[in-house]
């Protein structure tokens, strides 16, 4: 019943991840039990505490390296600014610069026609998963409001 909550979370319609739960008693009745009552219950003890549990949206952070002439180093380091990447680390090498940052996924679409803008097509760029960070307010609430308009609009249907 736990696990079937988990598939679709009621905030934004995502998985829900990072959860534990800890089942601390139980009963059972030879009429009254089945598989489906225990689920039922498990159900409506999930939603029974959501919303307590204060959660929150998160957002998949993507590792980026971008190698490029030094030249254009401060040019790809705002390009990643602004798509609100944090800079961890750079290192030069033989007139080359690789950037590496945490950049959220929403915000890295169209980034190599940027980096190819600013660089005179002369960088490249990496991308892996790095880990989920929660989403800042005005991202978690947009998207919290999408969800609900959409439910909304699902049950007039």
């Amino acid at each position: 019943g736990f696990r079937s909550m988990m598939d679709k979370g009621p905030l934004v319609g995502f998985p829900i991840v990072g959860i534990k739960v800890v089942l601390e008693d139980g009963n059972s009745h030879s009429v009254d039990s089945s598989d489906a009552a225990f689920q039922a219950a498990a159900r409506s003890a999930f939603r029974e505490v959501y919303q307590r549990a204060k959660p929150q949206v998160l957002e998949p952070l993507m590792k980026v390296g971008v190698e490029t002439p030094i030249e254009f180093q401060g040019d790809v380091m705002g390009t990643l600014s602004q798509r609100r990447g944090i800079i961890i680390c750079t290192t030069e090498d033989e007139g080359f610069v690789r950037v590496e940052a945490e950049v959220p996924l929403a915000d890295m679409f169209g980034y190599s026609t940027a980096l190819r803008s600013v660089t005179q097509g002369k960088a490249e760029f990496t991308m892996e998963f790095s880990r989920y960070a929660p989403a800042p307010s005005g991202v978690a609430e947009e998207l919290i409001k999408q969800y609900q308009e959409s439910r909304s609009g699902q049950k007039k249907q």
